[in-house]
This record gives structure tokens, sequence and C-alpha cells, in this order.
């Protein structure tokens, strides 16, 4: 097999499971079998064949809309169907075939599902992030990403450094200023980045997450008052810092000599 053709492979492998990510994203939060019943169209009810759930390719056949009653499909289907077929491109261009390539794979469809619930709920559910914590210390060590005490130590950076924020935060603007969510999902980053990188990924985060506030406040009416979750914003950083902070970690090294 070359390498054109499981790229395609693991971008189609990716879709897939990004349909069923959404099925997650949808029934769980809301305490719904992700098995039974089978997906359906929320507006009519008219159950969905297999030719109706083609990754991507059904929402543009069908341009986006049922095809029993015409309803609008939300665009957020395909987007995380996409983001789930690229995710494993762009780590096997990054690690290979590699052990650490179906860890952070798997790492990251955790963080896609987390995001799109963050987005959706506001919450990010302790009984991913709290199990992902022992299991990244644990995982971390046995596969050789780092040893137990550099997991160890990307759990407290991780987790401190948010937490520290938040209370700073809340100690200057007298309100909460970072969720208990976010300061775990910090912390399980950290068991399996260790806590070069996830500093690296809370400092991409923080950086798109002000540049995304200004622009949507600037667009929105001066009496809103509503909070962006900061969830989705970790989770791309951690991905950009899984995938470039390497390589950004030593052109810092080689501008200090």
């Amino acid at each position: 097999m070359t390498e054109a053709t499981l790229l395609v492979a693991l971008f189609i492998v990716g879709s897939i499971l990004g349909s069923f990510f959404n099925v997650v994203i949808y029934r769980v939060p809301r305490g719904e079998s992700i098995v039974r019943p089978p997906s359906a169209c929320p507006a009519c009810g008219t159950r969905l064949h297999a030719r109706d759930n083609i990754p991507v390719l059904g929402y543009l056949l069908l341009r986006g809309k049922c095809r029993y009653c015409a309803a609008p499909i939300s665009p957020r289907y395909p987007v995380v169907e996409v983001l789930s077929g690229v995710l494993p491109v762009l780590l096997f261009m990054r690690f290979g075939l590699t052990v650490p390539f179906f860890v952070y794979w798997l790492l990251s469809c955790v963080l896609l599902v987390l995001s799109f619930v963050d987005l959706d709920l506001r919450i990010i559910p302790d009984r991913v992030t709290l199990p992902g914590i022992v299991i990244g210390i644990i995982v971390a060590p046995l596969v050789g990403l780092m040893g137990f005490w550099g997991s160890l130590l990307g759990v407290v950076v991780g987790g401190g450094a948010l937490y520290l924020i938040g209370v700073l935060g809340e100690l200057f603007l007298k309100k909460e200023s970072m969720g208990g969510g976010d300061v775990k999902l910090a912390a399980m980053l950290g068991a399996f980045m260790g806590w070069k990188l996830v500093l690296i990924s809370l400092f991409v985060a923080f950086f798109i997450g002000a540049v995304v506030g200004v622009i949507v406040m600037a667009r929105k009416p001066k009496n809103w008052d509503s909070s962006l979750p900061f969830g989705p914003f970790i989770a791309l950083g951690a991905v950009l810092a899984l995938l470039w902070g390497e390589s950004a970690l030593a052109w810092y090294s080689s501008l200090l000599g």
C-alpha cells in the first residue's frame, strides 16, 4: 500500500468514525443510548438509511436537507466528519504508523467529541477527563511516550496552570473565569503530552481564544453577555502542539543557543 493510499484510507476510516461521533455528541450528554433507536431525522422522525449516512458525501448529495421532509441538516455533522477524517491524516504525517500515532489518534477523537459537547452544553464531563488522567499516567510510560514522573508532572503543570489562572481571574474579575472541566481537561492532556507540550497547548489556546473572543464581541451587541466555551480552544491547542510543538521547542532552543 502506498502512502497516498494509506492517507486516503485513514481519512475514510476517520470520517466514518466521525459519523459515529456525531451520535455520541448528541445522545450521550442526554443520557440516550448510542445504539438504539437507529438514526432518524430529528424533524420528521423518519429512520435514516445507509445511503443517508454516508460521511460528508451524504450531506452534499442531500444538499444539506432531509431526504424525506426537506428540513435543513446542521452543517455540524459534515464538519465533525471532516475533522475526524483529517486528524489521523495529520497525525500519521507527524508520527508515522507508530504506537504514539494510535495513542494520539484516540486522544484526538476524545478531544473532538468533548469540544462539541462543550460547544453545545458548556460542560466537559468528569466521567471522561478523570479516568483519562489515570489512563494517561498508566499508558504514557507503558508505550514509551514519557516516564511515569513526566506524565504525573504534566498533570500537575497542565491542571495547575489553568487552576491558578482561574483563581487569579476570579480574584481580579470577581467572577468565575475558568471552569473546573477545563482544568481537568488540561490535566488529562498533561498526562499524555508532558508538561512542555501541555504548556504550549494552553498558550495556543489562550491566543486563539483571545482572537476569536475579540471578533465575536465586535460582532455582537454590547449587552451580549454570553461566554465562549474554552474546551474547544484547549483541544485545538493540544492538536497543534502534538503536530508542531516539538519543532517549536527545537526552534526556541536554537534561539537560546
